[in-house]
This record gives structure tokens, C-alpha cells and sequence, in this order.
């Protein structure tokens, strides 16, 4: 045995004994505990997992969208509303009924800045609605263009504005497909990309980021979303 070679003893009469240690150590393990770190903000929860995702060339998930979207509505609260990762699919599946009540303690209308992430398949883009100037505009990291999105939004909006009677939002939409912004050169950063046009357009920066920043936007974000607050 190798036990015998290591402690230089014959363990021939203890094999019973060891072999139950083996097996109470070995299911000790399956049993243990995963790790309980968790970050919560407001009603989000982020586990390590979901921080995982912001690893190397990973695929953000909705978790960290969501959060992070929070980050950005708790910065200007009073210019910007940012919508749940899951709310386009819910609109475009179920239509404005939906949706309808997921806004019941917003007025949109007082906004300057609506965010709405998009998630098609493997792909996360963005929409963003100016209300002052009644313009909608799709900002894609890899110049793909949605019309359908655009739409789609647009649809909702007008529909909105009839149920909150604000007539003046009904009509004088423009859409816009944004080009010379930065795109990523790979097929994961897409959400990374996201968050970045998400928080440069509601702090009302520059976007001076390209594909070679993401390595270190990935641990900014990773930061910010572990002590709950946008950084520089």
C-alpha cells in the first residue's frame, strides 16, 4: 500500500478503517457547500458565476447587463431609464400587453435617455431613445442593423404615449443606424461593447474605447459591479 511506504507501518489491519475515512472525506466533498459569495444591489444578485462571465473571452450574461443598468440609473437618475435585458423579448413575443405594466412607476416621458439592450440568439446590441429630440438609434459592435428592433421600439413608444395620453409623443419619430462607433473584432465582446455605449452615452462621454481596451474594461466593469458603483 502506499500508505505503507509513507509512514513505514503495515496498515493491513486498519483497511476496513481507512476505507470508510476514504469514503466519508469523498462524500464530505460531493456534499460541501459551493461558495456563498453573492453581490447584491437593489434587487440583483450577482454569484461568482455570473461574475465569471466577465473572464477572458466569456459572454456576458443578463445577470451583469441588468446590474450593470442599474449602476447607470442610480448615476443620473433623472435623465436616464434603462430596461431590463429581458424586456425586448417579452415585447416581441407577447407585444405591448406584455410589457405594459413593467413601466407602471416610470414616466418614460420625463426621461432625456431610454436604454434598451437587445439579446438576438448570440448577439447583444443596443437601442437608445433621445425623447427630447424623438430619436431612436441602434448602436451594433459589429454594424449589424436591426430594423425590425428599431420597429418594433417605435411601436411601443407611440402605444405608450396614447396610454399615458402624452399626444406629443405620437408622431416626428426619426430612426438612425449609428456608424463610426467602436466595433469589436472577435465574437464575444458584443455585451462588453453594450455597457460601454451604455455608460459613455449616459454620463455624456466620448466613446474613446476600441477592441484593445476590452481586456481592461472587462476588470473596470468587474469592479465597479463588486463595490456597486460606476468608476473612471
Amino acid at each position: 500500500m502506499k500508505l505503507e511506504q509513507i509512514f513505514h507501518q503495515d496498515f493491513r489491519d486498519r483497511k476496513v478503517f481507512i476505507r470508510m475515512e476514504i469514503r466519508k472525506y469523498q462524500k464530505a466533498q460531493v456534499n460541501k457547500p459551493v461558495s456563498s459569495f453573492q453581490v447584491v444591489y437593489n434587487k440583483h444578485v450577482l454569484t461568482l458565476d455570473d461574475l465569471a462571465t466577465l473572464y477572458g473571452e466569456n459572454w456576458l450574461n443578463d445577470q451583469v447587463i441588468n446590474m450593470y443598468g442599474e449602476l447607470i440609473v442610480d448615476a443620473v437618475p433623472d435623465k436616464v431609464h434603462f430596461f431590463n435585458s429581458f424586456f425586448y423579448k417579452q415585447l416581441q413575443t407577447k407585444g405591448y400587453n406584455g410589457v405594459k405594466r413593467w413601466t407602471k412607476k416610470v414616466d418614460l416621458f420625463s426621461k432625456a435617455l431610454l436604454l434598451i439592450p437587445i439579446h438576438l440568439e448570440i448577439h447583444w446590441s443596443l437601442l437608445t431613445v433621445d425623447l427630447p429630440n424623438r430619436k431612436i438609434c441602434l448602436y451594433d459592435s459589429q454594424g449589424i442593423h436591426f430594423n425590425s428592433c428599431v420597429q418594433n421600439i417605435l411601436r411601443y413608444l407611440k402605444t405608450e404615449a396614447g396610454e399615458r395620453n402624452r399626444p406629443t409623443f405620437l408622431e416626428g419619430w426619426k430612426a438612425f443606424a449609428t456608424t463610426c462607433i467602436p466595433q469589436q473584432k472577435n465574437d464575444s465582446d458584443c455585451g462588453v461593447f453594450v455597457l460601454q455605449y451604455c455608460k459613455c452615452l449616459a454620463l455624456g462621454r466620448p466613446f474613446q474605447f476600441s477592441q484593445k481596451d476590452m481586456p481592461e474594461v472587462r476588470k473596470l466593469i468587474y469592479r465597479e459591479l463588486c463595490e456597486c458603483k460606476l468608476m473612471e
